[in-house]
């Protein structure tokens, strides 16, 4: 295996673009270390190394944005415990590890929705991101899940909507407007979420809000879930 992270390690500095680095920068992507390499880039090393939850940790413990996404792209999820969903969370400190770790790794462990819950209650700014992140992506990756759940998930982002901190509060946005895409009766049940978070006292409520019902509310997002309710009828 050492041979394999050394191989990636030299992979990755090949590919190094100082000039991506600057242009990450201006999207917030502020990593201590980075190569600069793309995510289809990342992506392409990651068919070609396969599924290897040790090799991911080693990636992961390698403190480089690069072989962190990596290492989420390429652990087994049925075999990533808590334990270390609570070590890697505690890890994160910009959104691109938080979202790219959650989507491509955390939205598919069993521990998804529990996760989502707990990181919600969180104080830690990427740990609080992370939970809402996990209730956006379980609405659009997790297809048989039950409306019952994505309704249990409103009363908490009704709850965080008050959040002032940028990257929480577009997580919280995030969740509520995937959740009202979902299907018509979300798309009701989300509105009505939005309503109420709009007559909060708060700055980051009225954000949240506003932007959550103009989406939710515009004739192309119900022409979309009016299509869908009938082809299901």
């Amino acid at each position: 295996m050492d041979n394999i992270l050394e191989d990636i390690l030299q992979q990755l500095k090949d590919m190094s673009d100082p000039r991506a680095i600057e242009g990450m920068q201006r999207y917030g992507i502020t990593p201590d270390r980075t190569y600069g390499v793309s995510i289809p880039n990342l992506r392409a090393i990651a068919k070609d190394t396969g599924h290897d939850h040790e090799l991911a940790k080693s990636l992961w413990n390698s403190d480089i944005r690069e072989t962190r996404i990596l290492a989420s792209m390429i652990d087994e999820p049925a075999r990533v415990t808590e334990k270390q969903m609570e070590q890697w969370v505690l890890d994160l400190d910009y959104w691109e590890i938080c979202d790219q770790c959650c989507m491509n790794l955390f939205q598919k462990s069993p521990h998804a929705i529990q996760k989502a819950v707990d990181w919600s209650y969180r104080r830690e700014e990427f740990v609080k991101r992370a939970g809402f992140v996990l209730m956006a992506r379980l609405a659009v990756a997790d297809k048989a899940a039950p409306d019952e759940l994505f309704e249990s998930f409103l009363p908490i982002i009704e709850r965080e909507a008050t959040d002032s901190r940028n990257y929480v509060r577009k997580a919280v946005n995030w969740a509520l407007r995937q959740i009202g895409k979902r299907n018509p009766h979300l798309n009701t049940r989300a509105l009505r979420t939005a309503e109420t978070i709009n007559n909060m006292d708060s700055k980051s409520a009225h954000w949240i809000a506003s932007d959550a019902i103009r989406e939710l509310s515009s004739k192309k997002v119900q022409e979309r879930l009016q299509r869908r309710k009938s082809h299901r009828t």
